[in-house]
């Protein structure tokens, strides 16, 4: 089930005694994909409605998969509960589960055994990042109905977002307002919220928020990772050029998007060098690309012309993963060496 369908069930009808938190595919999109606060968000709801008040020292319990036996796990999980209803376990970083074999010996045969037979007096939620649908963790609790995908939202879903944060804190927002934030803050639901709380604060008592209001209190997370990625490759930090970059997909951004961006880039690099007789009209863009057009020099930010080039034609006219064809272009921008520098005599 989608999380959005769990919430609808929670203090109506019966739950499954057992609930995996996992990503999910949202709509239009090609590979399963995980928003963290859609999960966290239910948790608390599900919490708020089986842990009685002033009683969660005593029937709720949080572990964490990699650090606690699944045997201690489960013997909390068949503890009778104390003045509740039913014990509440939540466990995170559970796609430890899904390198598990489940076969006879395993650790992971308990846990799929009581996914299998459930305990009604117990809600046991699994959170886990990363899902392999092929694994038997996954098919038990698949089977016994308790895989809530928690996947990222679609445009439509993250203005709907965008808008009922707003609301929540007793405001109004113009409709271009509501896409200045969604763009702004890519599709992570954290930073969506942090730009609500933002802009909610700068507009003071003004109840209704407009573009300008979130153009002067939220920065473009974006555009942030763009100059992390410049950054990077110019220090020649291979792995910070990569986590921004999977930052920048994370952010909705296409491969081909990024291609564009990564050659406006080495573009106004070029511009920049001080090789060149030709200038950037910004000067806060010159200063942060700067370093990348020395890095480079002049001869080696034509090679990288013709690398993105030819990275571009690979990615549009073959089968080609993108992601991967990104992801090796950077690495080889990343790994150029700084000129060598003349010694004086």
């Amino acid at each position: 089930m989608h999380v959005r369908e769990l919430h609808d069930l929670i203090g109506k009808s019966p739950l499954p005694p057992v609930l995996l938190f996992c990503p999910g595919t949202a709509p239009r999109k090609k590979d399963p994909s995980w928003e963290p606060l859609l999960a966290d968000r239910a948790i608390k709801r599900l919490t708020d409605t089986y842990v009685p008040e002033g009683l969660g020292d005593l029937v709720y319990s949080v572990f964490y998969a990699d650090e606690t036996s699944i045997e201690d796990i489960i013997l909390e999980a068949k503890t009778l509960p104390f003045l509740a209803e039913r014990r509440v376990v939540l466990v995170r970083n559970a796609e430890k589960y899904n390198a598990m074999s489940g076969e006879r010996g395993s650790p992971l045969k308990a846990l799929l055994d009581y996914v299998d037979s459930g305990c009604d007096s117990a809600l046991l939620m699994l959170v886990a990042t990363q899902i392999d649908k092929r694994k038997k963790f996954y098919k038990a609790c698949e089977k016994a109905g308790g895989v809530v995908e928690c996947p990222q939202l679609d445009d439509a879903g993250l203005e709907r977002w965008v808008r009922t944060e707003v609301e929540a804190r007793g405001k109004r927002i113009e409709d271009e307002a509501v896409g200045e934030i969604a763009r702004r803050s890519g599709n992570r639901l954290s930073d969506i919220c942090n730009a609500v709380n933002l802009v909610s604060s700068y507009v003071g008592s003004e109840q209704l928020i407009r573009v300008r209001d979130i153009v002067a209190a939220c920065a473009d997370v974006a555009e942030e990772s763009v100059w992390a990625l410049t950054d990077a490759i110019a220090a020649s930090d291979t792995e910070k050029a990569l986590r921004s970059l999977r930052q920048l997909t994370d952010y909705g951004k296409a491969p081909d998007e990024i291609m564009g961006l990564i050659n406006w880039l080495l573009e106004t690099a070029y511009q920049a060098s001080p090789e060149t007789k030709l200038s950037v009209k910004s000067r806060f863009v010159e200063n942060k690309v700067l370093p990348l057009a020395k890095k480079l020099g002049l001869a080696k930010l034509k090679a990288a012309f013709a690398l993105c080039t030819d990275t571009h034609f690979l990615m549009r006219s073959t089968g080609v993963d993108k992601d991967l064809a990104l992801e090796m272009l950077v690495i080889k921008l990343a790994s150029v060496k700084r000129p060598a520098t003349a010694v004086r005599r």
